[in-house]
């Protein structure tokens, strides 16, 4: 009897109708000191979180881009190809992918940063209509530094030497680095257990009840998730391809390179959409003598983004995924402020795991009804 429990079917776990809620109120934690050492135990974890940053983001990276793959890697399996060749020809794809669009950017963005010092002048010139503005502060400043200092005290100049620029530049692409390459190595593995690590969870839980719900919160967190990066991915696609299109239009230079950025800013909500009206911006007053001609692209691609994010993506996604807008922000902010865009890439799929989750055990049903918001019609 014990062996058929603990390699009971993940399939039949699946198929059983659940046992009917009970109507009422949604349960609410009524001992204090359960409440409050959960408490003290999350915010251990994020500071764990916070330190371990270059161990856990790839992790999590890794975990992400499995369900994004996960449909490609079904197709292959379907077509009888084994599975360790399978994740292999998968990873590769994906690597080989972003292999060839960073080197068919390279080279423009390399232009542009390389004329970025001789533009300066122009952009000044551009922006001599909040140059005096900006020179009365700087007066001022300057005034209120002479007030304050005090003449008596004869000052100390302290230099701190540090690693210096190519240091800095080595060390950061060096983690980089590190921490892509072990992205995708543990996302080949992910790919190729597949359910493993799943089963031998269920394996170790007690109850049937324990069972049941561990696949079906493992289930909706995994179908969920990527079917948002998926309709995401190709929403983005969409937008950068409208925004290449437009560039062109507009006469801007490079309209590849500016659709590969709105494409990519576009998985960071608000930054990034934000980001890519700035940089455009700057792009423009750049490129163009016209004010209006040189505000064009900025305001194209914002309109672009402002229909693929009130009417787009809200038809497509707001029936599975109805989250609490402020929830949405703090969770967007929190994970930026502790991992940086990592974080800020990661703070949807987190969101929605913690509301799958609380959702589905009913001491936590308070925080999933408050991360959540009416379904629109």
């Amino acid at each position: 009897m014990t062996d058929e429990v603990d390699h009971i079917d993940i399939a039949l776990l699946e198929t059983e109708p659940s046992p009917p809620e009970r109507p009422g109120a949604i349960p609410l934690p009524r001992e204090l000191v359960p409440t409050l050492l959960s408490g003290i135990l999350v915010v251990l974890i994020l500071f764990a979180l916070y330190f371990a940053a270059a161990l856990v983001v790839p992790i999590l990276l890794a975990f992400i881009l499995n369900f994004l793959l996960q449909p490609v890697m079904r197709l292959m399996l379907r077509l009888y190809i084994p599975e360790a060749i399978a994740a292999g020809v998968v990873v590769a794809i994906f690597f080989g992918a972003l292999v060839m669009l960073g080197s068919s950017l390279a080279g423009p963005a390399a232009d542009w940063i390389a004329k970025a010092p001789n533009s300066l002048s122009r952009l000044e010139d551009r922006l001599k209509v909040i140059d005096k503005p900006l020179q009365q502060l700087q007066r001022t400043t300057a005034a209120v530094d002479k007030i304050t200092e005090n003449p008596s005290t004869e000052g100390t100049s302290v230099t701190l030497k540090g690693p210096g620029l190519r240091g800095f530049l080595f060390s950061g692409t060096r983690s980089i680095v590190t921490g892509f390459l072990t992205m995708l190595v543990l996302l080949y593995f992910l790919l190729f257990s597949g359910d493993m690590f799943l089963r031998r969870l269920v394996e170790i839980l007690p109850t049937l009840s324990d069972k049941k719900q561990l696949v079906e919160i493992s289930r909706e967190i995994e179908r969920n998730i990527s079917v948002y990066l998926v309709t995401v991915s190709i929403m983005n696609i969409g937008v950068g391809v409208l925004t290449g299109i437009s560039m062109y239009l507009c006469g801007l230079s490079d309209p590849i390179l500016w659709g590969a950025m709105a494409l990519f800013l576009n998985y960071l909500l608000l930054l990034g959409p934000l980001v890519g009206v700035g940089v455009l911006s700057l792009v423009g007053l750049l490129t163009f003598d016209s004010l209006g001609q040189a505000l064009l692209p900025a305001a194209l691609y914002l309109i672009i983004h402002l229909v693929e994010s009130q009417v787009v993506t809200p038809l497509m996604l707001a029936r599975r995924f109805t989250f609490n807008p402020v929830a949405v922000i703090i969770s967007l902010l929190f994970w930026y402020w502790m991992w940086g865009v990592a974080g800020a890439l990661l703070a949807v799929p987190l969101l929605a795991t913690v509301k799958i989750t609380c959702d589905r055990v009913r001491p936590l049903m308070a925080v999933g009804h408050f991360l959540g918001t009416e379904p629109r019609a």
